[in-house]
């Protein structure tokens, strides 16, 4: 009798195993805004924690670009295309440190949340399209409902449900159009690891200082 294949068995023929590896290590930073949403530490200290995150990052960076440090660990956290520029590891700390140093908290975490939760969840789904083919409305349809699921906890009780709702979904929306549309700069692809967390935080705190519900700045 033949077994029908598990979740797992499908998903391993269409994600490597350094994808799957980046993808868990990219969830795993969940960890950092829940130290503030869990109360382990104050919203001013997990601004020191995430500082220190990137200068670790920045440091880890110079010495893999600069000096041709080549550890292990760098085939879980690079691909390929990034030996010669900026690990999207080290700009997914930078990004999430922006947001956390610029934005109120209500609007930072969920930011950072679109990253750590997001990012994975249609990186996964994506895996399945041809090289240089645009994410499928599904995966994108998927990050935004990940997006706005994450965003609504936060941003409701800070601005209410009218605002507090209209909020997240320009946030899920600016998240999901980083994710999907990466534009190019100066000959340089912006990644998404660097572009989420702001452009959901920019596209939220318009929201709210238009309306005029909530502060937009921690």
């Amino acid at each position: 009798m033949l077994l029908s294949q598990s979740p797992v068995d499908t998903l391993s023929q269409v994600v490597s195993e350094g994808e799957l590896k980046r993808r868990l290590v990219h969830a795993s930073g969940t960890g950092l805004p829940l130290l503030y949403v869990l109360e382990f530490v104050t919203w001013t200290q997990l601004g020191y924690v995430m500082l220190l995150a990137s200068a670790v990052a920045a440091v880890l960076e110079f010495f893999r670009l600069v000096a041709g440090l080549d550890w292990a660990i760098y085939d879980d956290l690079t691909r390929s295309y990034e030996q010669s520029n900026v690990a999207g590891y080290a700009l997914y700390v930078f990004s999430i440190t922006a947001v956390v140093l610029v934005f109120a908290p209500y609007i930072a975490v969920p930011a950072a949340l679109m990253l750590t939760i997001g990012d994975p969840v249609s990186g996964v789904l994506g895996t399945t399209r041809e090289a240089g083919e645009p994410k499928q409305l599904r995966t994108l349809g998927a990050m935004f409902a990940v997006c706005l699921a994450v965003s609504v906890p936060f941003l409701l009780p800070a601005a209410g449900v009218a605002a507090g709702f209209t909020a997240s979904v320009a946030a899920a929306a600016g998240a999901t159009l980083a994710d999907g549309f990466k534009p190019v700069v100066a000959g340089y692809v912006v990644d998404d690891n660097l572009s989420i967390p702001p452009a959901a935080a920019v596209a939220a705190g318009t929201v709210l200082a238009v309306t005029g519900t909530a502060p937009v700045f921690g």
